[in-house]
């Protein structure tokens, strides 16, 4: 479903348990952490996706808006 590389799911897995040991105390293993990284992509993933397309659109709406202004600048007097 998610295309990461190896390097950035190592380090992702890092960051989980890191997260663990410093907000819980909890040391946790290597399956503990990649599942609880799969729950969090497959769970949580959606929305922050659909966040990010939500932005996307805002931005090209407002370069559209943008682009319809300077384009009515140039537009010249007619008689």
């Amino acid at each position: 479903m998610f295309n990461i590389k190896p390097e950035q799911k190592r380090q992702m897995l890092e960051q989980v348990k890191i997260f663990f040991y410093e907000e819980r105390a909890e040391e946790i293993g290597e399956i503990a952490a990649e599942r609880f990284l799969e729950f969090m992509m497959e769970e949580l993933g959606p929305h922050f996706y659909n966040l990010g397309l939500e932005d996307a659109k805002n931005i090209v709406e407002e370069k559209i808006t943008n682009l319809d202004e300077d384009i009515l600048a140039l537009e010249r007097p007619t008689k």
